[in-house]
């Protein structure tokens, strides 16, 4: 899998069968003569034979293809294998580049040793190959992204055996092996159902997620951090370490966490970017308090949405997942400028219809609670004239809707 992409680092996960000694050779795509090699890793058991390879010889902008070997031999690729250097734009006349990404939460993989619905919840993992076809330059990956199931979550063994199961999916390697991933956890990702910060084998949860993904940088404690593409800037949030649990009302509720929260605030203010994205295992601005929205976390939410309002922050989307059903919300009143939401589900999970009254914040033509979908993303135009544009497919590729805004 291609984990993360800078200007002259990319990072590279690999899993092995048994330990092993595992590095990466790579080339720019038109000079194959001169290669490059990682450094050599050891995967070993205890860390679920898992090699994390740094490329750290690159020119930005570039394309490269790379091989990976295994005990010194050399491992035939199944698919194309390329990665992308970010190219520099700050200073130069060609201005921000096209970015254009996919996003999706709730990736089911069926075991029957170990499931217990009636009949498969998951399905349609060709929907993979359908993200592929869209050439997206990454894909956000915004929780649920593994389903625990019991067996899992008591032991470390159990978390290494449910994610290395997922991985190995045959339909999921391209995608994997040919587009850059970065990813957020939600409570199927952490643990039990609907799991808080009282879970008992949350550090393990923690060391496992930093384990299987390949995201740039970690907190010190929870998986929060951030990272630039272009002109964007993206912050992907823990909504799971801090956590207040759902059914405990006797006294402040937490949901991200002032420490969390006010690195994000900062981060906001802070940030330079043409639009900023705040990725997030569940909902955020659907005001209904149900199930794990942050409305059921009133307070908190009314803190970081008022800061938010307060600083006139520009070009602001929430990116969502967690329910089972896809829509774009949006909110004007009280902001100098909108903010959207938008929540893409399922991925290879069943879908789920909403059971309540309609979100007032959706906008009309946006619901997809039917079908098994995933979104993309896309960046487009000159500096200061960005459009943005959403959009939804089907399993198999298919577009459902889509709507664009410009850059305020």
């Amino acid at each position: 899998m291609l984990g993360y992409s800078t200007h002259k680092e990319v990072k590279i996960w690999v899993q092995t069968k048994n330990p092993s000694k595992v590095y990466a050779k790579y080339f720019i795509s038109e000079n194959p003569k001169q290669s490059y090699i990682t450094r050599e890793v050891n995967t070993e058991h205890h860390k679920g034979n898992v090699a994390h390879l740094i490329a750290d010889v690159l020119e930005p902008g570039k394309t490269y293809e790379y091989i990976i070997y295994i005990n010194g031999k050399q491992q035939e690729p199944k698919s194309e294998q390329k990665f992308r250097s970010q190219p520099i734009w700050i200073g130069k006349q060609s201005g921000p580049p096209d970015i254009k990404f996919a996003l999706g939460s709730c990736a089911f993989v069926n075991d029957p040793k170990y499931d217990t619905q009636a009949k498969p919840y998951g399905g349609e993992y060709f929907i993979y190959k359908s993200i592929s076809s869209q050439k997206p330059d990454f894909m956000l990956w915004m929780g649920d992204n593994i389903y625990l199931r019991e067996p899992d979550w008591e032991s470390r063994t159990g978390f290494i055996y449910r994610y290395t199961e997922q991985r190995s999916l045959a339909e999921l390697q391209p995608l994997l092996a040919n587009v850059h991933h970065y990813a957020v956890w939600d409570d199927h990702d952490w643990g039990p159902n609907d799991g808080d910060a009282s879970f008992w084998m949350g550090n393990t949860a923690e060391e496992i997620f930093k384990l299987f993904w390949a995201n740039p940088n970690y907190s010190k404690k929870g998986i929060y951090g951030s990272f630039t593409w272009g002109d964007a800037q993206f912050f992907l949030m823990d909504d799971r370490s801090f956590r207040t649990a759902n059914d405990n009302k006797t006294g402040p509720r937490s949901f991200f966490g002032e420490e969390q929260l006010d690195w994000l605030v900062n981060g906001l203010a802070f940030s330079k970017a043409t639009f900023k994205f705040v990725v997030v295992g569940g909902q955020v601005l659907n005001p209904l308090t149900v199930f794990e929205n942050y409305s059921t976390y009133a307070e908190e939410r009314e803190k970081l949405l008022s800061k938010i309002s307060k600083l006139k922050i520009k070009n602001l989307v929430f990116l969502t997942g967690d329910r089972h059903f896809t829509e774009l919300s949006y909110i004007q009143e009280g902001f100098e400028y909108p903010v959207y939401d938008f929540t893409v589900s399922p991925l290879t999970s069943s879908t789920h219809a909403p059971i309540t009254e309609k979100n007032p914040l959706r906008i009309e033509g946006t619901m997809v609670d039917d079908k098994r979908n995933f979104g993309t993303i896309e960046i487009t135009g000159p500096l200061k004239q960005r459009n943005l544009v959403f959009r939804v497919f089907d399993s198999a590729g298919k577009e459902l809707w889509s709507r664009d805004i410009k850059a305020k």
